[in-house]
């Protein structure tokens, strides 16, 4: 999750679980603090793109590391407070405010390796989009509330805050769930045989959900809103580079990839150039991770390391277009205006 949101939820942990035994300042400030760390991680350079994306939410994440970490960030905060005697609860605040960072950006399609050292398995529900201000503003609320009402009364805000944006988290599993079995029967109804499908939620929302479903030759995006009349899911249909794929797939760079997309990737070349791109993240003709990796000469003797060549949509445009179809307008993703979409036929 973005960074605002991990310091409302560390903060809102620190709180909760100091309660009055400390000042709320400090519980809400270490908290911040805490719910921080872990992502300092990107600051790493890892000596290409791809690396720095996949080696992201690595042993940061995990909770093997973090556990590890939390009783060595409690004596500091007991000692710089003066507060030796609840060494004990600070550990658990601070065990708890680490741990649920790294549960939480799980909640997001991307990747978090909670298992590391012992496995780099990308954890992913896919269920909330990395800003969500329906998650973000009750946990915000209830810190503010505890901060300034400084009794019982601003603990019980802070409380509400924790359980209403778990309660959001819950729902957007349950909303993920019933959009899933949409988009399968939707396949079935037309005869597609798809190896993998990813539901997710678009920019801001669990209203309005992007799929996606892969074959072996292609992949078809599709959009599904809850405000939807009916069922029916428009699919278009885009090439995966099959044929390059088997050629490549046994390159370090596209195999990692595969592995951290989950099988949701492409492979694509222009003029001697091959590209990546990672499906999961973005929409048609538009994602965040499309890597460059070089032409055939420079990958084989080293000469070129991937290079993130992604693109985003204009948010003039995009804004107005995803807020309609959240709506219930069967409209065409933003990109579909400037060249034409391969729309699937209902079978």
């Amino acid at each position: 999750m973005d960074s605002l949101t991990q310091i409302a939820l560390g903060s809102a942990v620190g709180v909760a679980v100091m309660g009055r035994r400390t000042a709320p300042w400090k519980a809400a400030l270490w908290g911040a603090i805490g719910g921080t760390l872990p992502d300092l991680d990107a600051f790493i350079n890892h000596g290409d793109a791809i690396l720095n994306m996949t080696r992201h939410r690595a042993e940061s994440h995990a909770l093997f590391v973090l556990t590890l970490a939390a009783p060595a960030l409690a004596w500091i905060v007991s000692r710089v407070h003066g507060e030796a005697a609840l060494f004990r609860r600070w550990w658990l605040a601070m065990w708890l405010v680490l741990i649920t960072h790294p549960l939480l950006d799980t909640m997001t399609v991307y990747g978090t390796q909670l298992l590391q050292p012992f496995s780099d398995y990308p954890f992913a529900v896919g269920s909330v989009f990395i800003i969500d201000l329906a998650y973000t503003l009750p946990l915000i609320v209830g810190v503010v509330a505890a901060l300034r009402l400084k009794s019982a009364r601003g603990l019980a805000w802070n409380t509400a805050g924790l359980v209403l944006s778990t309660l959001y988290l819950a729902w957007s599993v349950g909303a993920q769930q019933h959009v899933t079995r949409v988009a399968r029967a939707s396949l079935q109804a037309e005869g597609i045989a798809a190896e993998r499908l990813l539901v997710t939620p678009s920019p801001f929302n669990t209203v309005l959900w992007r799929l996606v479903a892969t074959t072996p030759t292609e992949y078809r995006e599709g959009f599904y809103s809850l405000l939807d009349d009916g069922a029916h899911v428009t699919w278009t249909v885009h090439d995966r580079g099959a044929d390059l794929i088997a050629q490549h797939r046994n390159e370090p760079y596209v195999a990692r990839m595969a592995a951290f997309t989950h099988g949701f990737y492409s492979v694509s070349a222009s003029d001697g150039h091959l590209f990546v791109t990672d499906l999961r993240m973005g929409q048609e003709p538009h994602y965040t991770f499309r890597f460059h990796l070089g032409t055939e000469a420079a990958r084989a003797n080293g000469g070129h390391r991937p290079t993130l060549d992604g693109s985003r949509p204009d948010l003039a445009t995009a804004l107005p277009s995803l807020w309609r179809r959240l709506l219930g307008e069967p409209s065409l993703p933003p990109g579909c205006v400037a060249r034409p979409c391969p729309v699937a036929a209902p079978g």
